[in-house]
């Protein structure tokens, strides 16, 4: 897989992706990722990126010029832009699964008021939020999407089920408690079923304890 994220702040973008099973990735050849500055694109003695609204209103908008310069310069034709942005469709898990199945990704992060929406009609496939809230920058989005995609590819875990076992793998249910050792830790324990060896009945302590927690933390789940 190749990835490349389209942004005002490439170094916020890159940031948390050279760590971890993020960096392992990368070494692995599992996915190619690269963050390069929408200012490379921008002409003019001042490399100007963005512009007043017309019309009026507050804040200034990311012009068109050096995005359609960026984009038709690293767009391949199986390539599927991503436009990160409030007023994007919410990413969820089942997203992330389809998206790892994609060969090429460019992620265009939004920045002050967004993007000219004439970016919106002609280059992109996709536009999506990670929540319903604003950040300063697509670009930390652009991140938690793209640690999101990666640690699905094949190889990309340790262990293949981990991404089946984990929550949102069943979308209308988080994940049941997890412990560790000491069993007895300041007087708080294991639940004993755990250490019972009886796998079906911790198979169905994790369900019913699943739904437990589904229902306290997120009720909106399965509606």
């Amino acid at each position: 897989m190749r990835i490349d994220i389209i942004t005002l702040f490439p170094e916020i973008a890159m940031a948390p992706l050279g760590e971890s099973m993020m960096k392992r990735a990368q070494e692995a050849g599992l996915v190619e990722i690269k963050a390069h500055d929408l200012r490379d694109w921008a002409t003019g003695k001042h490399r100007k990126t963005d512009d007043y609204l017309c019309g009026g209103g507050q804040g200034m908008l990311l012009k068109p010029e050096p995005i359609f310069a960026a984009i038709e310069e690293l767009r391949r034709p199986e390539t599927k832009v991503v436009l990160m942005t409030p007023q994007g469709q919410v990413f969820k898990q089942a997203l992330a699964r389809e998206m790892a199945a994609w060969s090429d990704l460019i992620f265009l992060c939004g920045h002050y008021e967004g993007v000219d929406h004439r970016v919106i009609e002609e280059l992109v496939d996709l536009e999506l939020s990670i929540g319903d809230y604003v950040l300063t920058n697509g670009a930390i989005a652009a991140a938690v999407v793209t640690d999101a995609i990666v640690r699905l590819l094949p190889g990309a875990l340790g262990d293949a089920r981990s991404a089946e076992d984990e929550s949102f793998s069943d979308p209308d249910l988080l994940e049941a408690p997890a412990y560790t050792k000491p069993i007895d830790f300041r007087g708080m324990k294991v639940p004993e079923v755990l250490l019972s060896g009886h796998h079906a009945k911790i198979e169905e302590w994790k369900k019913a304890m699943a739904r437990k927690r589904t229902e306290e933390n997120r009720p909106d789940l399965g509606r």
